[in-house]
């Protein structure tokens, strides 16, 4: 790792990324290093963060599990070691398993919730010492959560409650951190153009490339919002299922249950 100096500005700040060997962490890592950031890019896929490195001398490779807790441990020393503290910290990296009714695969609950939800914690209590000694006026903490959890999707009970758990503990966290000027935002993504969301075998409204996502949160998140949920379309769209359950129910039932496959685990992807 190649060490940064921390400033409280907006240009030049040590940012982390999890989840950044592909999909929409990769695109994240990438178009903030080339706005001057230093990004530190995690995931368990080495060949994919050294090609980040290649791509771009501002990102630094980290490898790391997120959910071992020894990996972590490694990770933080390999931060505080090259840098004095982190400006900010992007809780990007989640998994997504479908369960198959009426025999699901039970343990694929756990699998998502271990990764989704108690990886993205794991990354927190390891990032929030070194967001401690920031010389940033504000850090900052972004959690990427999804649009899945403003409406019951079939099949997608573990990948949803992962993220709604994520969502409601991140709004209580920055009651919490307020105190110490730590901002926390909250960001929910639609559907966006991954390796993951290709192998979805139903129609994903208002599909984004994954490059535009990225760009729209970081002009988003530069204004600390609590939460940012996007494209406006889809939140419109998902809730019709409030005002109309019975409807919503009978439509993804149709559309969307009776012809996704069950997934593979896959860290580091959006759905």
């Amino acid at each position: 790792m190649t060490q940064a100096k921390t400033t409280g500005g907006n240009q030049g700040q040590v940012i982390w990324v999890t989840g950044a060997s592909s999909g929409l962490g990769r695109s994240l890592a990438l178009a903030l290093a080339d706005q001057g950031h230093s990004v530190i890019a995690s995931a368990r896929n080495e060949e994919s963060l050294s090609s980040l490195e290649e791509a771009n001398p501002s990102i630094i490779a980290l490898p790391c599990d997120i959910t071992d807790e020894s990996s972590l441990r490694a990770a933080q020393e390999k931060i505080s070691t090259n840098f004095p503290g982190l400006d900010e910290v992007i809780l990007n990296a989640g998994n997504c398993e479908y369960l198959d009714f009426p025999e699901p695969d039970w343990s694929a609950i756990r699998r998502v919730m271990e990764v989704n939800y108690f990886g993205t914690l794991n990354c927190l209590q390891i990032a929030l010492p070194l967001l401690r000694k920031s010389a940033a006026a504000r850090p900052h903490i972004v959690v990427v959560a999804s649009q899945v959890t403003n409406a019951p999707f079939a099949r997608a009970e573990a990948y949803g409650a992962s993220k709604a758990a994520l969502q409601y503990f991140f709004d209580s966290l920055r009651i919490d951190l307020a105190p110490e000027n730590i901002d926390v935002s909250v960001v929910n993504p639609g559907f966006v153009d991954t390796p993951l969301t290709r192998k979805n075998d139903f129609d994903m409204p208002f599909l984004m490339d994954v490059e535009d996502a990225a760009q729209r949160i970081i002009g988003q998140i530069a204004s600390r919002p609590r939460s940012y949920s996007f494209p406006r379309r889809l939140r419109a769209l998902l809730f019709i299922s409030k005002l109309l359950p019975a409807a919503w129910q009978k439509m993804v039932s149709r559309d969307i249950g009776e012809s996704v496959p069950a997934s593979q685990p896959s860290q580091d992807s959006k759905l």
